[in-house]
């Protein structure tokens, strides 16, 4: 801005003379007063109010897991320093907690009650959106699909290693192509969607690129290099974006495409650059926010477990397989020759003095050990026999595993309503020219082992294919089981189809704008009786509740957010309040009054009916 001559220390925001700086200085002002009452708690730095979580934290760089007591839930890691999150940042906590554990009840975008429920924890009420019903249990019915899914993750990680001379083409002509129809509807029918030894799903692929009428050329790479880009690729590292907005990036590379004509949805005229980024941002912006808020809301109320603590508390347990062998226990992993099995006599694991004699042991990759490491700027860890007591994602060690919950996948989530929305955006499922490309150079792309040992290009003809490569990747990681990924896709889809329908009702001038589309009711310190619709008139009276001293002021607004007046600022004891509402000289339509505390502020719309 400064490049341009723009005074970038002007902060006013009267834009009354029309000063487009003083506007936009205005817009990120009511921006930020909304994140303050959104139910996010920025104010208190998001911290969770009332989750709590059911185990005692991991300590993944110590053999096993000792301290878990509820299998089937979320633990948190202890690290010996500190921990770096997908953003990047550097969080000084030995133990991070669940991030966004109560991000269900913040106010959505087109989220409304059609697709919410609830239920109450820890003294209170949770939102939920879409909510796909509970995953399996390791003590439920369907335990043995627990204990299938988890084990796949070691054994997907087998095919870490460039020296596996497996080889597949991973071009859109064998990759990709699956319907929403193709996708399981039950978890019984996983084992038949994901390819447990060899990896991956089913793939009808595309045979004929519709833009140039030709076959897709093969690409023939190693597996091993091939999933841990994957793996890498889409993780969104320190270096890189957030998981949505790794989506900015790839409609920024859509944007940028020859070949890509802006006809909004594929129709009418072709817009300018600007209408059309404003429009596609907006859209984005709306499936991303509603995916998240749908995701952790399904993370909040199951709590579901994660494969760094799942795959090591079944190993300390045993074998599930066969009760006549050694190490039987019903909440083991189940044997899997040649991938997982028991620790017998003369086993180079087994010990110097047989100390690891019948303990479980995985074929899978080695993990972050100076021993397999030593440089990673010319070493990978490779795979071979581990001890599973000591089994690790294919993360960075500062990361290991995201600080929440794992069922539903928010990447899953994330990338499947995006793909949906860039589909709807653009009119077309394909990338323009039919294929989308990203290329990961021989020894330069891995950050935390030496690889790929050649150039891969990662190939997607559709968005859909982009979505589930994404999926795909995160149990090649380490961090997601099947169990979390298919249910990701079914919301992100859904959560894509909503939010689009009313971004197109903005851009058309039809949404109703006296539709609240989020919960009414409000938690924290502060209870106003009025709601939505509520006519005012000159005897109304505003009440609200307060449970502790606070210095408040209760302001009116007009529909696009100017302030109108102040109704009382000062001092309010704790207890039941009652303001007179002036309308003075207010016309008929919709308003907003909002009352702010000392720790958080609270709007509500109003209509004036004359």
């Amino acid at each position: 801005m400064n490049k341009y001559g723009y005074h970038i220390n002007f902060t006013g925001t009267d834009y009354s003379d029309g000063n487009p700086a003083a506007l936009g200085n205005y817009i990120a002002e009511q921006v930020i007063a909304f994140g303050m009452q959104d139910g996010a708690n920025e104010i208190n730095d998001y911290i969770n109010q009332f989750y709590a979580p059911l185990n005692l934290s991991l300590d993944p760089l110590q053999p096993g897991n000792p301290r878990m007591t509820h299998p089937n839930n979320w633990q948190p890691l202890a690290f010996d320093d500190f921990f770096v999150d997908q953003s990047g940042n550097v969080i000084d906590t030995e133990e991070p907690e669940f991030l966004g554990a109560e991000w269900g009840n913040i106010i959505p975008f087109a989220l409304g009650e059609t697709e919410r429920t609830s239920f109450h924890r820890d003294g209170m009420e949770y939102y939920v959106y879409h909510d796909p019903g509970p995953p399996p249990y390791i003590d439920g019915e369907f335990s043995d699909i627990f204990k299938y899914s988890f084990a796949l993750v070691p054994i997907w990680q087998s095919h870490l290693d460039p020296s596996d001379t497996t080889r597949w083409d991973i071009s859109p002509f064998s990759m990709g192509n699956i319907d929403i129809n193709d996708m399981p509807t039950s978890f019984t029918d996983y084992d038949d969607f994901y390819d447990l030894f060899n990896g991956g799903q089913i793939n009808k692929g595309h045979q004929i690129n519709p833009y140039t009428g030709k076959p897709y050329e093969q690409q023939v790479v190693l597996r091993g290099d091939y999933a841990r880009v994957l793996a890498e690729f889409w993780a969104d590292g320190p270096d890189s974006e957030t998981p949505p907005g790794h989506w900015y990036s790839i409609l920024n590379y859509v944007n940028d495409q020859k070949d890509l004509e802006k006809k909004f949805q594929g129709t009418g005229d072709v817009l300018d650059d600007l209408e059309w980024d404003v429009k596609s941002y907006f859209v984005l912006g709306g499936a991303m926010h509603d995916a998240a808020i749908s995701a952790w809301s399904v993370k909040s109320k199951y709590d579901y477990v994660r494969p760094i603590s799942a795959v090591r508390w079944m190993a300390d347990n045993g074998q599930s397989s066969d009760p006549n062998l050694q190490s039987y226990h019903p909440d083991g992993i189940p044997l899997i020759e040649g991938f997982i099995e028991l620790i017998s006599e003369g086993d180079m694991l087994a010990g110097m003095n047989n100390e690891n004699l019948g303990k479980i042991k995985l074929y899978t990759w080695r993990g972050h050990s100076s021993e397999y490491i030593p440089n990673p700027e010319i070493d990978h860890a490779g795979v071979d026999w581990i001890l599973a007591e000591y089994w690790w994602p294919y993360q960075r060690l500062t990361f290991v595993t995201p600080p929440f919950a794992g069922y539903v996948s928010g990447h899953s989530t994330f990338s499947r309503a995006a793909a949906e929305t860039l589909t709807m955006l653009t009119g077309d499922p394909f990338f323009p020219g039919g294929i989308g490309e990203f290329t990961a150079k021989k020894n330069e792309f891995l950050k935390f082992e030496n690889g790929p040992s050649e150039d891969i290009i990662l190939q997607w003809a559709t968005y859909r294919d982009a979505s589930d490569q994404c999926s795909l990747s995160r149990i090649w990681g380490g961090i997601h089981p099947p169990i979390d990924d298919i249910n990701g896709r079914f919301i992100g889809e859904k959560v894509a189809i909503n939010s689009f329908k009313l971004a197109v009702q903005y851009f058309n001038g039809t949404v109703d704008a006296n539709i609240a589309r989020y919960p009414t009711e409000i938690p924290e310190t502060v209870y106003l009786e009025q709601n939505f619709p509520n006519p005012f008139n000159p005897s109304t009276i505003i009440r609200f509740h307060l449970d502790r001293e606070s210095e408040i002021k209760l302001e009116v607004f007009d529909s696009m957010g100017r302030k109108l007046r102040v109704l009382y600022h000062g001092s309010a004891n704790a207890g039941s309040h009652e303001i007179p509402f002036e309308a003075l000289n207010l016309s008929s339509g919709v308003y907003f009054y909002r009352l702010v505390t000392e720790t958080s502020s609270h709007t509500r719309k109003m209509s004036i009916i004359r």
